[in-house]
């Protein structure tokens, strides 16, 4: 047995496995005193999600078809880096991969964690100014649109429910917000 906050832990096994998620199945005692279960998606590495920015304040979005959504999705260029290197190198990566930017100028805004009622799965978003322009290079599994437009647009485009991509807004929301108090120019 193995105490988790108010819950209690009977036993763990692992139901499931790629090479970017696991599923644990535990056996468990509730907070109320029931036993049940609870099963626990592993990621094996941490989403990172990037709002480029150019001296104009226009941005770039990532279009893709979402297989677990079966629809399409307008994002920031975003994806998985290894929890083993730096936040940053990951992001750094997808910008340059998913539509051709480098950036001179990086800031962390904002730490995330994703679906906490059944996975461990956390993010890391940045701020990326300073551009340079280069080939995108999606991955080999990727069919990428990629869309350049002022970021004024993508927040509307967020406040009307257009972006869902839960990183994404919660990007654009504090991007606006570092905007509107000054912090970010």
């Amino acid at each position: 047995m193995k105490k988790r906050g108010p819950w209690t832990t009977l036993s763990e096994r692992l139901a499931y496995e790629t090479p970017w998620i696991s599923v644990t199945h535990h056996e468990v005692i509730d907070p109320g005193g029931n036993p049940g279960i609870y099963g626990v998606v592993h990621f094996k590495n941490i989403a990172v999600g990037v709002i480029p920015l150019d001296d104009d304040l226009n941005t770039w979005i990532v279009g893709q078809y979402r297989y677990p959504l079966e629809a399409y999705s307008w994002e920031m260029p975003e994806g998985g880096g290894r929890r083993n290197l730096p936040a940053l190198e990951s992001a750094k990566r997808e910008l340059r991969e998913e539509v051709g930017i480098e950036a001179v100028r990086w800031t962390e805004i904002l730490q995330m964690d994703l679906s906490n009622s059944a996975s461990d799965e956390q993010a890391v978003i940045f701020v990326a100014q300073g551009l340079t322009f280069h080939v995108p290079e999606p991955d080999h599994d990727e069919e990428l649109e990629q869309r350049k437009l002022p970021f004024h647009e993508l927040y509307g485009m967020v406040l009307r429910g257009e972006v869902r991509d839960s990183l994404t807004v919660a990007a654009v929301l504090k991007v606006q917000l570092l905007l509107l108090e000054g912090r970010l120019k």
